[in-house]
């Protein structure tokens, strides 16, 4: 695809949680609590209730903020793929900078790198007093959708 390709552009890409064209009912999306707030290839959001996603110290869960990381990141990736094809998480590492025990997380993915086959997104996890509590980067391998998909 050109960078002229309507599908690329930003203004072709969805902006509300509406117009995304993936269903999250039944996904680890749904049972996490996770509510997309903004969804496009240059920049995706949702986020996250801490409640219910803690260890048992209390605390938001490192693997909650990888999962969240990993959602804003593919969802962003797959619209930078386009309507014909999927993106696949192949790297995800994540810096856990603070503790959170209540509340909301709410992550947001922009760009790194935008290419024909590979997608990498920094995601970055804040609380509701926008303090950082993540930082993470997700890289996607970027494939043609399979037959039936």
């Amino acid at each position: 695809m050109t960078d002229k390709d309507p599908a690329r552009t930003p203004a072709a890409a969805p902006h509300t949680p509406e117009d995304f064209p993936f269903t999250v009912s039944g996904t680890l999306v749904e049972r996490m609590g996770m509510e997309l707030l903004e969804v496009g290839a240059q920049r995706t959001s949702a986020r996250m209730p801490v409640e219910g996603n803690t260890q048992p110290y209390g605390l938001l869960h490192g693997g909650a903020s990888a999962a969240l990381a990993e959602t804003v990141g593919s969802i962003a990736a797959a619209l930078h793929a386009g309507p014909d094809r999927i993106s696949v998480g192949v790297d995800l590492n994540a810096t856990h900078h603070r503790a959170v025990r209540e509340g909301w997380v709410t992550g947001v993915a922009t760009p790194l790198s935008l290419g024909r086959s590979v997608a990498s997104y920094e995601i970055v996890v804040t609380d509701d007093q926008d303090r950082r509590v993540c930082t993470a980067r997700l890289t996607c391998a970027l494939r043609d959708k399979p037959p039936g998909a």
